[in-house]
């Protein structure tokens, strides 16, 4: 089948789970790639912390951050169903800047995040990936933005109500009433913009090998695993990825490194125009759709 055929189909698919979405699929080897509408812009949500994990080490490495230094973190004291680790704290912590990189990377830890982003502003991050020769992704604001969406307005049992906002309000130029929706306010990328930092991560020198390595090894311990771990996870690959979730946005980024050598960086951005929080489907259909333009490039 061609890859005109397969994507035509799989867009198919991905409308079957009431999704859109933004793919691409690269071979790091060859450089050949497959993608539905890679370039178009999304908020990123949690994606973000790839980003500021990169800035953060970048500073510890050439000495202008001490990663032993202990940070003083304020609780978060959310709770409301999400958000983990210190920011469901209740009381104030001590955390080295190494243990809050973990925590922001590997657990997705809004928190911990927003500590390092006290360290390394929004701008700066922008600035670090521009500075390495990666464009297409802009960082604009901290974690704590996140929370303060129309779903924490709302009872759990009117949640749907939220995302009934988030569905029908974008603009045609994906412009959104809800800040944290809207592309030019947002923390925004592509998939193409993504899959161009993975690509450098895991294979260029746009980054000191230090950086790198210790970022892979972050996205390598990530514990959110319902989403296209299941489709990439193996005995014989492993699969380094970061989430990011808000509202009716479902995203996952990440890179498979299989036995036999083969290495393909992926990003699946999607929106889905179902109004429920959980929907299982949609994050089976996501992985469905990612695995199989990965089985197409790996068949070439």
């Amino acid at each position: 089948m061609s890859a005109e055929r397969l994507t035509q189909e799989l867009r198919g698919v991905l409308a079957g789970a009431g999704l859109s979405g933004s793919f691409l699929v690269r071979d790091l080897s060859t450089g050949e790639e497959i993608g539905i509408d890679p370039d178009i812009e999304f908020p990123v949500a949690s994606l973000v912390k790839v980003p500021l994990a990169v800035a953060v080490l970048d500073r510890i490495h050439d000495g202008r951050i001490d990663g032993a230094a202990m940070i003083d973190v304020e609780p978060g004291r959310i709770a409301s169903p999400g958000p983990v680790g210190l920011s469901r704290f209740r009381h104030p912590a001590r955390i080295a800047v190494d243990d809050l990189l973990y925590l922001s990377t590997a657990l997705s830890d809004n928190a911990a995040s927003d500590a390092l982003f006290d360290l390394v502003p929004p701008t700066e991050v922008t600035r670090t990936l521009r500075d390495a020769g990666i464009s297409g992704i802009a960082v604009r604001h901290r974690m704590r933005d996140l929370v303060e969406t129309p779903a924490e307005q709302f009872d759990p049992g009117d949640v749907h109500l939220a995302h009934s906002l988030a569905i029908g309000s974008r603009t045609a130029g994906r412009g959104h009433p809800v800040p944290q929706l809207d592309v030019s306010r947002a923390n925004s990328g592509s998939a193409r913009a993504f899959v161009g930092l993975l690509e450098a991560l895991w294979l260029s020198a746009r980054f000191p090998p230090g950086v790198a390595a210790e970022v892979r090894s972050f996205m390598g311990q990530n514990v959110i695993r319902h989403r296209l771990a299941p489709d990439f996870s193996s005995d014989a690959s492993k699969w380094s990825s970061k989430t990011g979730t808000l509202l009716n946005l479902r995203h996952e980024t990440g890179v498979v490194e299989h036995d036999d050598g083969g290495t393909f960086a992926i990003a699946a951005l999607t929106e889905s125009m179902v109004p429920a929080a959980t929907q299982p489907a949609a994050e089976a259909v996501m992985a469905q759709v990612a695995r199989t333009m990965h089985d197409h490039l790996r068949a070439q």
